[in-house]
């Protein structure tokens, strides 16, 4: 125990009991289970309500005690059944609770444990209340990964106090497909404001010249890039959140609140009329001479260049994890070194496309729509970390070609269109040149996705990804049609990626 020491949590009153229970709904996953124990009136009820509204993200959420139903299901973000287990006639009894099912999709929230200690799960998280003066103590042991969960809730809670935010509402509000998680964060006075959490993480194993993954296709690996990014793009009158307070170290960052209005409508479908605004927008940035090297909290964010060795990590996703799961087989060395040497001739061919601020990550998820604004400020963009220098077409290609979401050919074709138009407008601008960019980038981009939905899935758990896969093929299909992209094809032909017709 000693190398996986439990927290101890003192709980001035009511008030603070009830922020642990909102700390841990933050830090609660799929699979925890949660023993409650502690004697009448230690504050487990409280705990428990507090920590199923939060989930819920519902104040006056009714959470009745379990007590004589003993156990009361909640169809939340993650499914939570709540347990009394004081009136269990047998140990044996939880099984007809359905325990396990429970723990596979989601978490179980366990109060008199103690009458079937030895048929809880052995990875459970435990926590004790305790009596202590005029207030309590909560401490709560387990595995080493969920504690240290816990302690990152915790931490941030500690952080926001710091800055002055003593009572602040923290509920969850979304994750994305790397470590980053992000919270609202409501005040007393009205308003939110968005935290970033955002922890360190080790490096990964090497893929290229000794350097792990991220190192080699410029991810961020902390705050730095973020704020410098943001505070850039604030200069050029866009959108982008102001950073309020931010701790390097931890990766902890409060944000201001760009609103959470998107540009899809409630089915889903994208808007036409906000898509069309988020190109004007990407248009007017790359009517801006670039600037590489940006001042930053006392240090200068160098910009990273959309190198050779960026663009081929990434497309080589396909090779790696695509065709392996897809043909059942590793690409032979025959085929990999094809591959990359196709990829060697296409970034060759960009020489002469025009390079700007590349956002990386342009699409229907990370743009906010601002009806409030005007102009280009009615267009929030986030998720802007990873920018770097490249080609303007990619991030065309990205919200043109969007990942996440079907757009209609007719609205696609507009986009480019008026794109076109404004770039036009501001100066010199060879559409032909661009086109033959936008097509290479959108094949990079695509045989990147294609790798990566089956990644996310195989390695990191996350399978839902994978019903963007036959979008991503399909714009795959389309941008192979482009001349400049015959290799390509013919590579996709003779190994078996299977690809639309298109």
């Amino acid at each position: 125990m000693s190398d996986n020491p439990a927290i101890v949590v003192t709980l001035a009153d009511e008030a603070a009991t009830i922020r642990l229970g909102e700390d841990l709904a933050l830090a609660l996953r799929q699979g925890d289970c949660l023993a409650l124990s502690g004697d009448l009136g230690a504050g487990k009820s409280t705990f428990a309500r507090a920590l199923l509204r939060a989930m819920a993200d519902e104040d006056a959420l009714e959470v009745p005690s379990p007590t004589f139903t003993l156990v009361q299901n909640y169809e939340l973000r993650i499914p939570v059944a709540h347990l009394d287990l004081y009136r269990l006639g047998d140990p044996s009894e939880l099984d007809e609770l359905g325990l396990d099912e429970t723990l596979a999709t989601g978490i179980a929230l366990v109060e008199w444990p103690e009458m079937a200690w030895d048929l809880l799960p052995p990875d459970r998280l435990t926590m004790r209340l305790e009596h202590d003066g005029a207030g309590r103590t909560a401490r709560i042991s387990g595995p080493a990964p969920a504690l240290e969960r816990i302690r990152r809730s915790l931490a941030i809670r500690t952080t926001l106090i710091k800055w002055g935010y003593l009572d602040a509402r923290r509920r969850y509000l979304t994750g994305d497909a790397s470590v980053r998680a992000y919270e609202t964060v409501a005040l007393d006075q009205g308003g939110s404001l968005i935290l970033m959490n955002w922890p360190r993480q080790p490096d990964g194993p090497p893929v290229h010249d000794g350097k792990p993954y991220p190192k080699v296709v410029h991810l961020a690996e902390d705050a730095y890039p973020f704020v410098a990014i943001s505070r850039y793009l604030r200069e050029l009158s866009l959108a982008a959140p102001e950073v309020l307070r931010v701790d390097y170290d931890q990766g902890i960052l409060l944000l201001e609140d760009l609103g959470q209005e998107g540009v899809l409508d409630d089915n889903g479908r994208p808007i036409p009329d906000r898509y069309r605004e988020s190109v004007v927008c990407l248009a007017y940035l790359h009517g801006h001479p670039p600037r590489q090297d940006l001042p930053v909290d006392g240090r200068v964010h160098h910009v990273p260049d959309f190198d050779t060795t960026a663009m081929k990590i990434e497309a080589r996703l396909l090779l790696d994890w695509h065709l392996p799961w897809k043909r059942g087989t590793d690409p032979t060395e025959e085929e990999r070194q094809a591959y990359l040497a196709v990829w060697d001739d296409l970034i060759a061919e960009l020489a002469p496309a025009e390079k700007n601020l590349l956002l990386r990550d342009f699409h229907s998820p990370n743009i906010i729509w601002r009806a409030h604004e005007s102009g280009v400020r009615r267009v929030g963009i986030i998720d802007f970390q990873d920018a770097m220098i490249g080609p303007t077409a990619y991030d065309l290609a990205s919200i043109v070609q969007d990942a996440r979401v079907d757009v209609p050919p007719e609205l696609a074709e507009q986009m480019m269109r008026d794109y076109f138009a404004l770039r036009r407008s501001l100066g010199p601008f060879n559409e032909a040149v661009f086109l033959k960019a936008f097509a290479i980038m959108s094949a990079q981009r695509n045989c990147k996705l294609a790798g990566l939905w089956v990644r996310l899935w195989k390695r990191d758990g996350k399978p839902g990804y994978m019903k963007h896969m036959p979008r991503t093929l399909a714009h795959l299909a389309q941008a192979l049609k482009h001349e400049a992209l015959a290799p390509l094809r013919h590579w996709c032909l003779e190994t078996g990626i299977e690809l639309p017709e298109s």
